[in-house]
């Protein structure tokens, strides 16, 4: 049962973010055609990371109690209207509300399938479980790219929503078909959501983590959305350029998930956070000097070194919370939160950055964020961990009083 759960859930992933990767390189440039400034631009990516962060605790929660089923298929149909609405997107307004829209779907999805995964992983082995799950995302977003280039080169930009509408589709139907409302033993949690807020904010190995969780993804808009305007202008450039750029991060990342998971199960997690957040700081330094595709494909996939280092270990500390305090679900929802406010946060600086400062300047400023919010993630999860917050995790729990 535990095997067809987790494989249900990996393929799902994978054919939902396929589709959400094939517009990556797409939805900047049609956005950019409707007027976009580089503050629009980050915007609308903001705008999916608000509704996607403010909704994902939320939804954790309530799947600790009510089921993960329901939520994971809502999302995924959301996603496929999302495809059908984009093309008919008249300026960039209605570009920011969809992107709202689709960020509410994006919170039922990830963060739930990590749940599943979470609960799945035994003691020991959280590294190589969420290194699986992470393999099915960045797969998924790798490829789409490639794909989307190819569909919009071909067939226009509004083939690439359709064709995310379509496999969008089809991964609701699979997990509707394939997937029970929980798995077998995860019981339903009875603490309330801000409760556990109130007593993760008072620890200092979970604030680390999420503070972590947060810093890694600030890159996201200057290295997603402002690549392909800043490849546009190269002579000869053409999305399916852009989508390999792309989607040599995003395949190198998911190659490495899993054995950079069994090493995060091994390893000193601590020596592991500060390295990958090194070389992705250098990379992130280093993109706006690039000047040719081969050269911004050697970068990329150097980023993808770096954020496959970072993205098992941040995610076994997940599951580990997860599983001694806090409830799979709700460990999941608040530690994606943390994903979304990075992305939001990054979205508006490195917008304003590009308007005032030019491009160049919103990456040096996003790596030097990442390497200094690291470092104090990493000694604050150090230091929890010294003070004995791991051994007193199940006592607390046991103080907190059920609520509503």
């Amino acid at each position: 049962m535990f095997n067809r759960i987790l494989i249900t859930v990996v393929v799902a992933v994978f054919i939902a973010l396929l589709g959400i990767g094939i517009i990556i390189p797409i939805l900047p440039v049609l956005a950019t055609k409707l007027g976009a400034s580089g503050f629009a631009l980050g915007l609308i990516t903001a705008a999916f990371s608000l509704s996607r962060g403010l909704c994902q605790p939320v939804v954790g929660n309530l799947s600790d109690r009510w089921g993960r089923k329901g939520f994971l298929v809502a999302g995924l149909f959301i996603y496929g209207l999302v495809g059908l609405l984009v093309p008919l997107a008249d300026n960039v307004l209605h570009l920011v509300i969809i992107r709202l829209f689709q960020g509410f779907g994006a919170a039922m999805v990830v963060p739930v399938a990590m749940a599943y995964a979470s609960f799945l992983s035994p003691p020991g082995e959280e590294g190589r479980y969420m290194g699986v799950i992470n393999v099915a995302v960045f797969c998924g977003i790798g490829c789409g790219p490639m794909l989307g280039g190819y569909f919009a080169d071909n067939w226009g930009m509004a083939s690439v929503f359709y064709a995310m509408a379509c496999l969008s589709f089809i991964a609701f139907i699979l997990v509707w078909l394939n997937m029970p409302v929980s798995c077998p033993g995860d019981r339903p949690q009875c603490i309330g959501l801000m409760a556990n807020i109130g007593l993760m904010l008072r620890r200092r190995r979970t604030v680390g983590i999420l503070l972590a969780r947060f810093a890694t993804v600030l890159m996201m808009v200057p290295t997603m959305a402002f690549l392909p305007v800043m490849m546009d202008g190269w002579p000869g450039s053409s999305g399916m350029q852009i989508g390999l750029v792309i989607a040599s991060r995003t395949l190198m990342n998911a190659v490495l998930q899993y054995p950079f998971g069994a090493m995060a199960d091994r390893c000193d997690k601590v020596v592991l956070l500060l390295c990958g957040s090194l070389c992705t700081c250098l990379a992130v330094v280093l993109i706006p000097s690039m000047t040719g595709l081969g050269a911004m494909i050697g970068i990329y996939l150097f980023l993808g070194f770096g954020e496959a280092v970072l993205w098992p270990v941040l995610g076994a500390y997940a599951v580990e919370e997860g599983r001694n305090l806090f409830g799979h679900g709700t460990m999941m929802g608040v530690f994606n939160l943390a994903m979304s406010a990075g992305v939001f946060t990054g979205a508006l600086l490195s917008g304003l950055s590009m308007d005032g400062l030019g491009m160049r300047h919103a990456f040096w400023g996003t790596g030097g964020a990442i390497v200094i919010l690291c470092s104090l993630a990493a000694y604050l999860i150090r230091s929890g961990e010294n003070a004995g917050e791991i051994g007193e995790k199940n006592a607390v729990a046991r103080s907190l009083p059920p609520t509503s």
